[in-house]
């Protein structure tokens, strides 16, 4: 019986986690289509060149994530 609740408690730990880990998936795939919608729209010939180095880290940054990834992130 002990072991049964315990057992339930951690099911139940578990599905608390992985809803929180899906809410911040869900807050870091707007703002991974944030910034790729963002580096799309600049142009590089008028940025200074801080802000275009910058740019470009950012947009190494997202053409390292999975097509699925990058997708489901400008759907949002």
């Amino acid at each position: 019986m002990h072991h049964t609740i315990l057992r339930e408690q951690e099911i139940s730990m578990l599905r608390a986690e992985i809803e929180m880990l899906m809410s911040e998936r869900q807050g870091l795939l707007e703002a991974v289509g944030a910034a790729a919608r963002f580096i799309a729209c600049l142009d590089s010939q008028k940025l200074p060149e801080e802000a275009c180095e910058t740019a470009d880290k950012l947009a190494k940054s997202l053409n390292q994530l999975s097509e699925d990834t990058l997708q489901d992130a400008l759907e949002k």
